[in-house]
């Protein structure tokens, strides 16, 4: 099949519009492997490369509106020339870009011309894909830079345009080195049937259970997780199975959509492959990727630990059963049929642990996942070469959101650094903590879930990095556990209310009400909202210590999650009283802080809340 076949290319504007996307995607997406494969350009070449394959494919494919349907009209094609001519002239003239002495030498009338469009373009691109908020914070810290600190605007130019320390900076290069490529990878596995696999796999193993689809829910979304990295694609691709086969079991709409949201948003948290912001964090932390990853082990079993147990008393608390094993795929068969499909994911965690960079990792992954599924007949027919292009097109079109925010946020940290406001937004939270560690977690989660309501995990825990974290690591946090924290509760806002955009995602799928979602999801994520700060107060809980220390924070933080849940859902060995359930709860929190004090109390009125209910008789039913 030739591409214009596959394409179907009608003599018409719409048609060619999708030719050209889709050519360009493809460009995109191979260009970024060519540059894993034999090494990257000088940065600014590189990061420019990037940020004009997303500002054209944005502008064919995103209306003024921010809805990607309808054909360009003639001022998308006038912003797609001018911001493809602004990052051109970089190239054209790099040369002297390299050469000059930026904050001295002046610049010349293009370059103030050229900076002043790219930097408008990039916060129109970036409100098409991903909506107001970021556009507006970046808008406000240009503001604050130009009126409040009265930056020279040639001098702020020079920093956004002519450096990479702006727009160019390392977070678009974050996004041109780890990012593209992991979504690809995604996108691959997506289309190899590995989305089934899990599904699939998880129903073997939990679907027979109390509240079996809940589980299934649980399991395979973590699975998912890892090759989405977007909570609200992980409920779109998960929830129209998991939502009605919940609902089908008897779990109510509003439980059934939480339990969704909540499961998908921790697939950022879960390693082998988490977020675009676990990348941005390494390259912060200048560590490598692997160490992000077990520094998120704990926390993210942790985190899915809480959300089983909570579906699995909840059945319980309702009597809820879970589906026949008749109607289930058997286990033996899933792994005959599609077990190969894991391949591509063992490639790359023996890559990264082996010593290999995470791009090539995944650049191996990503190219052994067709010829993985040519394996075995159950999967070689995804062996196709319209599939492939539509893996390398999707790759791209998944990569555009993050790309642009990347480079807008780089607007934030570019004006940051020029003006010193991290100092001094460091200072100012640490008087408004009152010195206090716990004040100042407290108020970075709050920044952290009003960020995350409106933009992505990557820009909101970008911003929260240089604003926030200096102030915690001030106030006593290691470095990693002041960088987890942020990114934590970056993520966390997708399940919490009014702004819930993963409860949002499930709710229409369940047709539930959405605040009845919300606070569900509330009840079911709790652990993730506790442990970020027991691990900033105790580190062994992100694998930082000694084993002893680190086996007992973990053990005592697994039992504590999962009596959190007994105690918000009202079942432990039987339904729970409402005071059973508050000294349930209670002792979770002690059992989460990993003390040997609040461990032993914990245990003990655990063990008593157990022993009333071993031998005390059942109250009233619940109402389902």
């Amino acid at each position: 099949m030739t591409l214009s076949e596959y394409f179907r290319v009608e003599p018409t504007h719409a048609g060619l519009v999708r030719l050209g996307f889709g050519a360009i995607a493809v460009a995109m997406s191979l260009y970024h492997m060519w540059v894993i494969a034999t090494g990257q350009p000088e940065a600014m070449i590189f990061r420019g490369t990037h940020l004009l394959f997303a500002l054209v494919l944005i502008f064919l494919a995103y209306r003024m509106s921010g809805k990607a349907d309808g054909t360009p009209v003639l001022a998308d094609y006038g912003l797609l020339a001018v911001g493809a001519g602004a990052i051109l002239y970089l190239f054209v003239n790099f040369e002297y870009v390299t050469t000059r002495i930026y904050y001295i030498d002046d610049l010349s009338p293009a370059d103030m011309a050229f900076a002043v469009l790219l930097i408008a373009l990039v916060i129109e691109a970036t409100r098409r894909v991903i909506g107001l908020a970021l556009p507006i914070t970046a808008m406000i810290f240009l503001i604050y830079a130009l009126f409040i600190n009265q930056v020279e605007p040639e001098r702020l130019l020079d920093q956004m345009f002519l450096t990479t320390e702006g727009i160019f900076g390392p977070t678009l290069g974050v996004s041109a080195t780890y990012v593209i490529i992991f979504v690809l990878f995604g996108s691959f596995m997506e289309r190899t049937g590995t989305g089934q696999l899990f599904m699939d796999f998880a129903l073997g193993i939990t679907g027979h259970t109390a509240g079996g689809p809940g589980k299934v829910a649980v399991v395979s979304s973590s699975l998912f997780g890892t090759i989405s990295g977007s909570a609200v694609a992980n409920v779109m691709v998960d929830g129209p199975i998991s939502i009605p086969l919940m609902k089908r079991t008897g779990f109510k709409p509003h439980f059934a959509a939480a339990v969704e949201a909540v499961a998908s948003t921790g697939g950022q948290i879960m390693p082998p492959i988490m977020g675009a912001a676990a990348f941005v964090m390494a390259e912060f932390l200048q560590v490598s990727y692997a160490q992000v990853t077990l520094w998120a082990v704990i926390p993210a079993l942790l985190y899915y630990l809480a959300c089983f147990g909570a579906v699995h008393f909840e059945a319980k608390r309702v009597g809820l059963h879970g589906v026949p094993r008749s109607e289930l795929p058997p286990l033996s068969k899933t792994f005959r049929e599609r077990g190969h499909l894991f391949i591509p994911i063992l490639v790359i965690l023996v890559g990264m642990y082996s010593g290999y960079s995470a791009p090539m990792s995944a650049f191996v992954g990503t190219l052994a996942c067709f010829p993985v599924a040519a394996l075995r007949a159950s999967t070689r027919g995804c062996v196709t070469l319209p599939n492939i292009i539509d893996a390398l097109i999707d790759g791209a079109r998944n990569a555009l959101a993050v790309a642009l925010a990347c480079a807008c946020a780089g607007i934030v940290i570019g004006v940051v650094t020029l003006t010193g406001l991290g100092i001094v937004f460091t200072q100012f939270v640490v008087v408004l903590a009152q010195n206090s560690l716990f004040l100042a977690l407290v108020l970075t989660g709050i920044a952290g879930i009003v960020l995350g309501m409106g933009m992505p995990t990557t820009p909101a825990y970008i911003v929260m990095t240089s604003l926030l974290v200096p102030a915690l690591i001030k106030l006593g946090a290691l470095v990693p556990a002041a960088h987890m924290f942020a990114f934590y509760f970056a993520i966390l806002s997708a399940i919490t209310p009014p702004v819930a955009l993963a409860v949002y995602a499930a709710a229409s799928l369940a047709k539930s009400d959405l605040w009845a979602s919300g606070l569900a999801a509330i009840r079911i994520g709790a652990a993730g909202f506790i442990v970020p700060f027991m691990f900033v107060y105790q580190p062994a809980i992100l694998m930082i210590g000694e084993w002893p220390e680190i086996l007992q924070a973990a053990a005592s933080a697994s039992v504590g999650c999962l009596v959190l849940a007994a105690g918000l859902h009202g079942y432990l060995l039987r339904r729970s009283r409402h005071w059973e359930s508050a000294v349930l709860v209670a002792a979770a929190i002690g059992l989460i802080d990993p003390n040997w004090l609040t461990d032993l109390l914990g245990a003990i009125a655990v063990v008593g809340i157990a022993a009333i209910q071993r031998f005390t008789p059942e109250p009233a039913p619940a109402k389902v």
